[in-house]
């Protein structure tokens, strides 16, 4: 597998390198997320399986657990 060199974080994190953050990255296949503070740490998954989540999400075959 390949690991991607382009990482990049949502606007609504702040500039520094020490703010904590979802970072995103992708290769030609696959999807890649990480925690700034973790960066060895990678979820690796594919564009298809985001795409089975979100339909999921959006049809309300899948809901946030209570709290």
């Amino acid at each position: 597998m390949s690991t991607p060199a382009d990482w990049q974080k949502s606007s609504y994190s702040g500039p520094g390198d020490g703010d904590s953050c979802v970072e995103l990255a992708s290769t030609p296949a696959t999807l890649h997320l990480r925690e700034s503070d973790d960066p060895a740490t990678v979820l690796s998954i594919t564009p298809a399986s985001v795409g089975h989540l979100l339909e999921a999400i959006r049809t309300g075959s899948v809901t946030a657990p209570r709290t």
